[in-house]
């Protein structure tokens, strides 16, 4: 298969044939590109337009904890390579499959830029309900954990903690543990009804981000197509 550069006009014209029809099988044998990069175009250009065709003149910057988190997403099985360098905004499949090779040689993974590698690393203090709400807005997103970084003005590796700690212990993990814990055994009636309300909410909570999160890979299944 070619390795040539393509235009954006000519990028454009293979995205125009696939829209009219065309497999992207076809249009690999007709104009010799790979389908999978034809599937990166549509991508690229149903969320960025023009721009999203243009090849980069500067490297894209990334930091070590998203690095290691799209590592790990792939690793688990439930997404393709192709659903994650999607859901992390990775430029190429290649640059993924680099970082697992590294990952799986036990080579270190560092922040590519660090200028941004100083951002990336600087949390702050936070109270429960606001890990929560972070939580919820990053598994509302697909878990852009660099999105919800940004939107909150913490830092990347607080967000992804919280909500590995949220999948594994629901909102109670969020709680700040140098505090006393009280056993449930010793709860009143009246306050293990208030808990197993809580549980029921958080339950409900974490269902309505998957279904949004299923919606987005659906859309993604639907361009695809």
């Amino acid at each position: 298969m070619s390795k040539r550069s393509y235009s954006v006009e000519e990028k454009y014209e293979i995205l125009k044939a696939l829209d009219e029809h065309y497999s992207t099988y076809e249009l690999e044998s007709k104009y010799n590109v790979h389908h999978t990069t034809i599937l990166d175009w549509k991508h690229k250009y149903d969320k960025y337009g023009f721009e999203g065709l243009k090849e980069s003149s500067t490297q894209k910057e990334y930091s070590k904890e998203l690095k290691l988190a799209a590592i790990r997403e792939y690793l688990s099985g439930k997404y393709s390579i192709r659903e994650v360098i999607r859901l992390y905004e990775i430029s190429s499949t290649s640059v993924l499959r680099g970082w697992i090779k590294k990952y799986n040689n036990h080579r270190d993974l560092n922040d590519t830029s660090k200028g941004r590698s100083s951002s990336m690393t600087k949390g702050r203090k936070t109270i429960w309900e606001e890990r929560i709400q972070i939580v919820m807005d990053c598994l509302g997103n697909g878990k852009n954990y660099q999105e919800a970084a940004n939107t909150y003005n913490v830092s990347y590796q607080q967000v992804y903690q919280w909500v590995k700690k949220y999948e594994d212990g629901g909102e109670e993990a969020l709680k700040d543990k140098r505090g006393h814990k009280k056993e449930e055994g010793s709860l009143t009636q009246e306050e293990k009804i208030k808990l197993q309300m809580k549980k029921l909410e958080r339950e409900n909570e974490r269902l309505r981000a998957e279904n949004l999160f299923l919606k987005k890979l659906e859309e993604i299944e639907r361009r695809r197509k």
